[in-house]
This record gives C-alpha cells, sequence and structure tokens, in this order.
C-alpha cells in the first residue's frame, strides 16, 4: 500500500487544497487538484509495469531507451472520479478506458442505510492486463468491490491497482479483506467513516464539489 502523506509529496499541496472549504468552492481548481493528484499516482504506479528496450530514431543518430510494454485499462466510478480518471488518461495517453455508474441506493426514510446500486458499465477485454480502477473517495469499499467484480465479466486481469485521494480505516481494511489481490494508492488515510458512512475530515462530496449539487 502506497500512501502519498506518510513522505514528503507535492500531492500534499493538491490535497490540502482539495480540503480547504474556501479553495474547493472554486470547482476548476477543485476538479483540477483531483487531476493532478491522478497524475501524480499514475507516475507512481508506472515504476511497477513492466518495460521493453527500444529504438528511437533521431535526427542524429539512434537513442536506446524503455517504454511500457502494454498500456493499462483505466477505470473510473461516474460522476466523481471523472477529473481523477483524467489525471491518469494524461499520462497514460494510449490507454484502453472502462466506466462504471454506481451510487448509494437510498430507501425514503432511511437515510442511514443504502445499498450500492450500478446501472452502468462499459470496458475493453481486461484479460491479462494491468486494470487501474479509480475513485476519488474510498469511504466503505463497497462501491469499489461491486464495481471491480461486475468488471471481471470482460476478462480477469493480471494485476489491478486501485487509486483514492482520500481512505478511511474502515474502507481500507474491506478492500484488503475482500480484494487482497490489488494494490492500494491513496492520497491520505483519515481518521473514521461517521454514522452516515462519509469520511472524516474527508472533504465533503466529491462529485457535488466538482459538478455542482444535485437532486
Amino acid at each position: 500500500m502506497f500512501v502519498f502523506t506518510q513522505q514528503p509529496s507535492l500531492a500534499n499541496q493538491y490535497i490540502a487544497e482539495l480540503r480547504n472549504v474556501s479553495i474547493q468552492q472554486d470547482r476548476l481548481r477543485f476538479r483540477r487538484n483531483l487531476e493532478r493528484l491522478g497524475e501524480l499516482m499514475a507516475y507512481e504506479i508506472s515504476k511497477t509495469l513492466s518495460y521493453h528496450n527500444v529504438a528511437v530514431q533521431t535526427p542524429l543518430g539512434t537513442a536506446n531507451t524503455q517504454v511500457i510494454r502494454q498500456q493499462p485499462v483505466l477505470a473510473t466510478i461516474l460522476r466523481a472520479g471523472l477529473p481523477f480518471h483524467q489525471g491518469f488518461t494524461n499520462y497514460f495517453d494510449q490507454a484502453e478506458n472502462a466506466f462504471a455508474g454506481a451510487y448509494r441506493g437510498y430507501t425514503p426514510g432511511e437515510e442511514d442505510t443504502f445499498e450500492i446500486a450500478m446501472d452502468y458499465i462499459v470496458s475493453p477485454d481486461l484479460s491479462g492486463k494491468t486494470l487501474i480502477l479509480c475513485d476519488p473517495m474510498l469511504a466503505t469499499g463497497r462501491s469499489l468491490e461491486k464495481v471491480y467484480h461486475a468488471l471481471l465479466r470482460y476478462g480477469i486481469p493480471a494485476q489491478t491497482h486501485i487509486a483514492a485521494a482520500i481512505a478511511s480505516p474502515e474502507g481500507v481494511r474491506h478492500v484488503q479483506r475482500q480484494l487482497p489481490q490489488c494494490h492500494l494508492w491513496l492520497g491520505a488515510i483519515d481518521d473514521h467513516l461517521n454514522e452516515h458512512a462519509y469520511i472524516v475530515p474527508g472533504l465533503g462530496d466529491a462529485g457535488d464539489l466538482a459538478y455542482g449539487g444535485k437532486v
């Protein structure tokens, strides 16, 4: 498990601005900070991938270098995951992409309990590939678990990386218990989940802050 806030990194500045109640009201800056955090995570994950040697012709000769052997598949959960996902696509610019629509389904009058609903998913073939599944908030971990298992209908990836900007200890434990084969990449691990299953101190509703409120 890799956690940015456990080491000196420019990522800490972006996370601080994502949390700041004054700065986060600027939706463009909020989306850009999620995007920049995604870029930094993509760079760190890139160090774990497989590479092969190639010769590149320059105007003056030939240069030998290494390039990624196989581009990963980038997956995210709509809608909050879009700017975070964009950061990954900026770095893995030849990657295929997968998207899922998953959200908390509440029963009227029982707002403290919910089930994870999913009504949309699209993906390329995942067989033998590296899957990077990103979502800004790892709260209970149930939506990431549900989306991961739904993606398996498109093939079994060779390895899976799960990336989140902010995580709860409960969510981390859930993912480690239910998806032990996955590698975790996190911006920060916060204190706890409250009675409504929101991360504390967290940053609020990432989807609303990025794109506006919903009814």
